[in-house]
């Protein structure tokens, strides 16, 4: 430990005399912000599901949304036919009730016991008001959806009441961001790329979102599309226009865009967003939004029940060598966006003779712990739907059958968490040597060429800059805390983990002022403070 002692003699030296200037310190002084609650509801793993066919229709999920008149499955197809039934003025109203109950007190309070941290809530461009539906295919339905956005604000209100956050997704785009139906529109064509028209009006949709959502409590992010269309035209260029403008409006909110199909090339484009360097160290962070089904292709119905849940543990190894290093390699942040437990009859078929419920929980919980340890959320499809509890789809089902289960970390009663967070506080001087230690004997001895101690103590020239270890190690450990004890604070049970880690480091980077070539040693600290934290408090 002689490297340890050697670098604890210089950390003392450097605290004598020591400026404000110097951005290293940073993390010692406190200067950096403890973390706020809108901060806990944005980077905390977001544990939660799709909350349903509210404000965008789909008619297998809600067929009494649709008259026996209606021609399609789309939100437009059942506008239209109501409408034509009814009158504009009794359709709104149908539409309005359906918003305002269709996802009642009790289901949110049954998503608040089942330890449901966060909903996705997709919703239409049209959702937003008829000033949003001019010149597009929603323009003879517009007033309907005069009070659509008003419904939208009313729920996101009613989660955050129970420390739900929302993820607001731009389900539906203007022209459709791919063919499914779930785009609003049975037209079977994804006419939002190639169209300057039809992306103008998505820039305009996501800006109106973003700013709205400054005034809004529990807003975990804003997605701007869902599902876009494999390789679609200009996609990635379409992302960078809407970064730049929402940047304008609020740099801080999240955004969440599609992967589209190709998780790898998303992410090597993420990682340029990220960045500590260039224009992109000003612009909004990105997460990356993934969905994973095993019920839709050729392949995957060859699959046994048994194969597909021995494949579950290799899904997002695209991440692998990606993330876990921001500084070098900038943040690479993903969700699943969508999972289910549904698998084809063909693959049912396969299972020779092992129940199904069996390897329905097996399956469930294989996603579970996988989008656990490599994601920074997972949202279930779905949670309501006319034929409650859903089957595989349903998340309520799913539960009540524990085929999903919460992290751990939700799971403990309030009072709990204060006394785990003080046995952490205990042991926080113990565990900060212990890993400090170690750095400094790891890379003093792997890479000994670097190893002197000072060559001028009066320069403080260093050839490693251990002492920036324990400054990141002491905002790691600490934000831990905070997000650990953060929903107890307001009375509900659990604790939150830092879930969007990459996005988190980076965040705390830029606040802390790191830079230089061993600002790695801070990063590599902040890390393990975070990691240290956890191992004490058993999640």
């Amino acid at each position: 430990m002689k490297a340890f002692q050697r670098v604890q003699q210089h950390i003392q030296n450097r605290r004598v005399g020591e400026t404000a200037t110097q951005a290293p310190m940073a993390a010692a002084d406190g200067s950096i912000p403890s973390p706020t609650a809108k901060d806990v509801s944005r980077y905390r793993f977001q544990s939660g599901t799709n909350v349903g066919s509210v404000f965008i229709l789909e008619r297998w999920l809600t067929p009494s949304m649709f008259p026996d008149s209606a021609q399609g499955s789309s939100e437009l197809v059942a506008a239209d036919a109501w409408i034509a039934q009814e009158g504009i003025e009794l359709a709104r109203q149908r539409f309005e009730k359906h918003w305002r109950e269709y996802v009642t007190d009790p289901d949110l309070e049954w998503l608040k016991d089942a330890k449901c941290n966060t909903i996705r809530l997709p919703i239409g461009y049209f959702t937003l008001g008829p000033q949003f539906c001019e010149h597009t295919a929603f323009s003879k339905v517009a007033p309907v959806y005069k009070n659509a956005w008003d419904a939208v604000k009313q729920l996101i209100w009613r989660c955050h009441e129970r420390d739900i956050a929302v993820l607001i997704d731009l389900h539906g785009l203007p022209g459709g961001a791919n063919t499914g139906d779930h785009s609003g529109t049975n037209s079977a064509k994804a006419e939002l790329w190639g169209s300057q028209r039809n992306l103008q009006l998505a820039t305009k949709c996501i800006c109106f979102i973003v700013q709205q959502a400054q005034c809004l409590e529990g807003v975990a992010g804003v997605q701007i599309v869902n599902e876009a269309e494999y390789d679609a035209k200009g996609m990635y260029a379409w992302y960078d226009k809407v970064l730049t403008e929402v940047s304008h409006v609020d740099p801080t909110v999240p955004i969440y865009v599609s992967d589209g199909w190709n998780l790898n090339r998303a992410l090597t484009w993420m990682q340029t967003k990220n960045s500590l360097h260039g224009k992109s160290a000003s612009c909004n962070p990105v997460v990356m939004d993934t969905h994973l089904y095993w019920a839709f292709t050729d392949e995957d119905k060859a699959k046994s029940p048994q194969q597909i849940i021995y494949e579950v543990p290799s899904k997002l190894s695209e991440l692998d060598g990606k993330d876990g290093n921001v500084l070098e390699r900038g943040a690479a942040e993903v969700v699943v966006g969508e999972w289910s437990c549904v698998l084809t009859e063909d693959s049912w078929a396969k299972a020779n003779g092992v129940p199904k419920e069996q390897l329905v929980n097996q399956f469930g919980t294989a996603q579970c712990l996988r989008y656990q340890q490599r994601a920074g959320g997972r949202f279930f499809w779905t949670y309501r739907m006319d034929w409650m509890d859903g089957g595989e789809w349903g998340f309520k089902q799913m539960n009540n059958r524990q085929a999903v289960a919460p992290p751990v970390s939700l799971t403990p009663p309030a009072a709990e968490i204060g006394t785990r967070i003080g046995t952490a506080q205990s042991q926080k001087d113990y565990r900060r040597g212990t890993s400090w230690g170690a750095h400094c004997q790891y890379w003093d001895t792997q890479f000994p060429g670097h190893s002197e101690t000072l060559a001028d103590p009066s320069t403080h020239d260093f050839r490693y800059e251990h002492y920036r270890f324990p400054h990141g190690w002491d905002v790691g450990f600490a934000d831990a805390a905070a997000f650990f004890g953060s929903r107890s604070q307001r009375g509900f049970d659990g604790g939150d983990k830092i879930g969007m880690l990459d996005l988190w480091c980076l965040k705390r980077i830029k606040e802390s002022g790191q830079s230089g070539q061993y600002a790695w040693e801070w990063e590599t600290g902040f890390r393990q403070g975070v990691r240290d934290f956890y191992e004490v408090v058993g999640v």
